[in-house]
């Protein structure tokens, strides 16, 4: 456990600098931009990699049951997991009416998969790995909307990327709950 919870602290640590301003643009200016970059990449792996690392050594070490979540809460993250990747997809797709209607696609799929991996798994490796990034995603979204410096986009009409991130969302959805999920993760996505 202990791997994961320092994972988890460089990682959603690394992130939130992002939400402090004066400290980022300080050290940005001390170490310069080409640094600044390389080493939160540096640390945002490292952090990742202790994650994944902390989350499959808990779960060898037995999980800790903290509840026991209804079996249809499966369908309602079935529902959340969908929504995630098309709220991804649509971070990365052309402007269209979804990304200007999230305004942070990416925070939104963050929060979506997060509360519905919560939802379904309680025990407290899962609890402390996707409470983490779902109280990250809130913080960050609460924090991109009060700075003096925010840019969001544009109000869009539907389109083409709006067909790309909710084809693209679909395909991922199905890709990984049948073949990836089972195989990265050793957890069928898919209960029967």
């Amino acid at each position: 456990m202990t791997f994961l919870i320092v994972g988890l602290g460089i990682f959603l640590g690394v992130h939130g600098l992002t939400m402090m301003r004066a400290p980022r643009a300080a050290l940005i200016g001390k170490v310069g931009p080409g640094p600044y970059k390389g080493l939160y990449t540096l640390a945002a792996f490292a952090g990742l990699a202790l994650i994944i690392y902390g989350f499959g050594a808990a779960r060898a070490a037995g999980y800790v049951q903290i509840w026991n979540p209804p079996r249809f809460l499966g369908h309602v993250t079935a529902l959340l997991v969908t929504i995630a990747f098309i709220s991804l997809a649509a971070a990365y797709a052309p402007n269209g009416k979804i990304k200007s209607t999230l305004k942070h696609p990416m925070l939104v799929g963050v929060k979506a998969w997060a509360l519905g991996h919560l939802l379904a798994n309680g025990d407290l490796a899962s609890i402390l790995l996707f409470g983490g990034f779902l109280a990250w995603a809130v913080a960050s979204r609460i924090s991109l909307k009060s700075r003096p410096d925010k840019v969001e986009p544009a109000s869009a009409p539907w389109g083409i990327g709006d067909a790309i991130a909710i084809g693209g969302g679909l395909v991922a959805t199905v890709v990984m709950a049948i073949w990836l999920h089972p195989l990265l993760i050793g957890v069928p996505a898919i209960l029967r």
